[in-house]
């Protein structure tokens, strides 16, 4: 057996010696190195909770990546985009892509509908329009009430997803109405539903962010252009005016009914026999005749007119001297106008609307952290290259671009980290260091024993060095143990609380693997062990004559 090690055990306990002269020092040591190490791992615990558990809810409400146009002044105020089968097929092809999905964003305020005083509550939002492949895992693991919307459907969906912050702020519950206006050229009413409600618990996003089909988002932020042929209600000359009537797009409306475009809207018509009209119609930038571009996209109507008898201009008429026009359905797609013996029907086909071949942005989602920046890099050189040109300047920003702030905030945490354990470390040595100096001194006539024995300087170190150890050891146990009590307690429990306005998140998070809290331990262990070699060099400077002579 090592002699060092056999003596150092057996004179461990000071107590058991009598020497209760060192008890308080060695105390003190150990409880400084518990100290040190609990807080250590508890640092280390929180810092990297706190960065995933951020991080991760940032990207809930987002993705690691973004498509969207280079005229955006903002991720969530964007201008529109076309939908690109190629573009996305390049994006799935990369190794590290797990999902890529179409959204879109529109500003809209919502109102209670509950009267708790004299006027109704009411709550700006930001609606996220998301298609029906759209991954509502990150929601699904905070749902608290309902179901997730279902946007399957080939119309637009008013199934929308709610935050508890907005539930109990305007009184909905699941199944509620929830009254939605958008901002248009006027104020714009939606009754949407209530499906679910999920809490995060990150209050900055969900005050804000609800949850909607993005076929929604769509017809309100008026991308596209949709297109019908009406009849006017009144004559000229005996003669119906035939309209075309666009919604949508820039306003600046150009129209081809069947001899190229034009600037007219509309004609005279004088009904003689059967007859389609056909409309083609789209926005345009600068010219009539230029050609259609991959920001904008025509839409086609009809109106069908059958003709019974011979018409001879003599139509039916109101009070007011307008069409007295019969229709068949709400609508107003079927109907007819009477003209003495004889009767035109119309039946009106609205185009389809191009608006859902527009999109705010893509969202990628990566299969993880991993490589994040090269990922990013290789993206971007991609879409550059080979999607960003005239006609569609697109780009692409990373969430770490978008959320800037948060993101150098949280990297700012590493170095209170290693201030932290820097600090710990050192207190941890001084203290370690006073015991061992504390302990060399109060044992000099057993140092000058062993020198008369002819033990060498080297293994009468190792001797303290051993002892100094096995309290390093005591240390870490309780440490260990006072760090690990607080881990599971925090997660299991949440004792200790955040305010969401200024923490993103509830209750403190943590989150420590294995093999990082052996780390600490080891690396601990090291330190100290290493740094104390440095009070063992006073024993080279006792006389063992001097000390068997007074002891």
């Amino acid at each position: 057996m090592n002699t060092s090690f056999f003596i150092a055990k057996k004179i461990f306990n000071d107590n058991k010696k009598g020497r209760n002269e060192t008890s308080p020092i060695i105390k003190l040591a150990v409880f400084s190195i518990s100290l040190a190490l609990a807080v250590n791992i508890i640092t280390f615990a929180v810092v990297i909770g706190f960065k995933n558990e951020v991080s991760n809810k940032i990207l809930g409400f987002g993705s690691h990546a973004f498509v969207s146009s280079t005229q955006s002044t903002s991720l969530f105020e964007n201008e529109p985009i076309l939908k690109n089968q190629a573009l996305l097929a390049d994006i799935k092809k990369m190794s590290f892509v797990r999902n890529v999905n179409a959204v879109a964003f529109k500003p809209a305020i919502l109102q209670s509908h509950k009267i708790n005083s004299k006027s109704q509550e009411i709550q700006s939002v930001l609606i996220k329009g998301v298609e029906e492949n759209f991954d509502f895992d990150f929601f699904k693991s905070y749902l608290k009430e309902g179901t997730m919307p279902n946007y399957q459907s080939f119309n637009a969906s008013n199934e929308v997803l709610i935050s508890k912050w907005i539930a109990n702020s305007l009184s909905f519950k699941v199944g509620d109405t929830i009254n939605v206006f958008f901002v248009k050229n006027e104020a714009v009413k939606r009754k949407l539903i209530c499906k679910g409600i999920y809490d995060t618990g990150m209050e900055e996003m969900d005050k804000k962010i609800l949850i909607a089909d993005i076929k929604l988002i769509q017809q309100m932020n008026d991308w596209g252009i949709s297109s019908e042929i009406e009849i006017l209600d009144t004559t000229y000359n005996k003669q119906l005016i035939i309209k075309g009537k666009v919604k949508g797009g820039n306003g600046h409306y150009r129209y081809n009914w069947g001899n190229g475009y034009t600037s007219y809207s509309g004609f005279t018509f004088f009904p003689v026999k059967d007859t389609v009209f056909r409309l083609i119609s789209s926005d345009y930038f600068t010219l009539l005749n230029e050609s259609t571009s991959r920001n904008t996209l025509p839409d086609t109507s009809y109106l069908k007119l059958k003709i019974k008898g011979y018409p001879i201009g003599s139509y039916k008429k109101n009070a007011d001297n307008t069409l007295d026009i019969y229709y068949h359905d709400d609508k107003a797609l079927k109907g007819k106008i009477f003209d003495e013996d004889a009767f035109i029907s119309f039946e009106k086909t609205p185009g389809k609307g191009s608006f859902s071949n527009y999109i705010g942005a893509y969202e990628i989602q990566f299969n993880s952290w991993k490589n994040f920046d090269e990922n990013i890099n290789q993206l971007k050189k991609m879409i550059r290259f080979s999607y960003s040109d005239e006609f569609q300047d697109i780009h692409l920003t990373s969430l770490k671009e978008n959320e800037r702030e948060i993101f150098v905030w949280l990297d700012f945490l590493d170095i209170n980290v290693y201030v932290i354990i820097t600090l710990m470390l050192i207190i941890g040595i001084i203290n370690m260091g006073s015991a061992l100096l504390v302990l060399i001194i109060s044992n000099t006539s057993s140092i000058g024993l062993f020198m008369a024995l002819g033990m060498k300087n080297t293994a009468i170190k190792k001797i303290f060095m051993y002892r100094i150890l096995f309290l390093l050891l005591k240390g870490l146990f309780y440490g260990n143990l006072v760090a690990i009590v607080f881990y599971f307690s925090q997660k299991w429990w949440g004792i200790l609380s955040l305010n969401p306005e200024v923490y993103y998140l509830n209750k403190v998070p943590v989150e420590l693997s294995f093999w990082l809290w052996l780390i600490i331990n080891i690396l601990s262990i090291f330190v100290c062990w290493l740094a104390l070699w440095i009070p063992t060099f006073v024993i080279s400077k006792i006389s063992p004559s001097k000390n068997l002579r007074f002891s």
